[in-house]
């Protein structure tokens, strides 16, 4: 079953900001969300607990690393809203807050 990806500006910004390497990992990471939906798991994909059902698409080339941001929305669409390259051990907070505005924004404007 495909699953529906919709790539939100900021994510689509950030992926495109990204080394060529790095970048086809992460399309290829969205690739496996569009293929697997919920069935994706580690270490592609990882819920964040504590944050209302938003999920990560995690990607790695050498030492390089980064997250891109996702959640589920009705049925079979994933959104993803946005992405950092991570540098610390813990997943950062403020990205997180981040992509939790995106996703209420987006939310919003699709009960409008």
């Amino acid at each position: 079953m495909k699953y529906n990806v919709e790539v939100m500006e900021s994510a689509h910004d950030f992926i495109c900001s990204l080394s060529p390497k790095l970048r086809a990992k992460a399309l290829r990471a969205i690739e496996l969300l569009q293929e697997f939906g919920f069935k994706l798991c580690e270490p592609h994909s990882k819920t964040l607990v504590g944050t209302g059902g938003l999920k990560e698409l995690r990607v790695k080339v050498g030492t390089d690393i980064c997250r891109i941001f996702y959640f589920h929305h009705k049925n079979t669409l994933y959104v993803v809203t946005s992405g950092y390259i991570k540098k610390e051990m813990e997943t950062d907070q403020g990205e997180i807050e981040k992509a939790q505005k995106l996703r209420k924004r987006f939310i919003e404007e699709m009960t409008q």
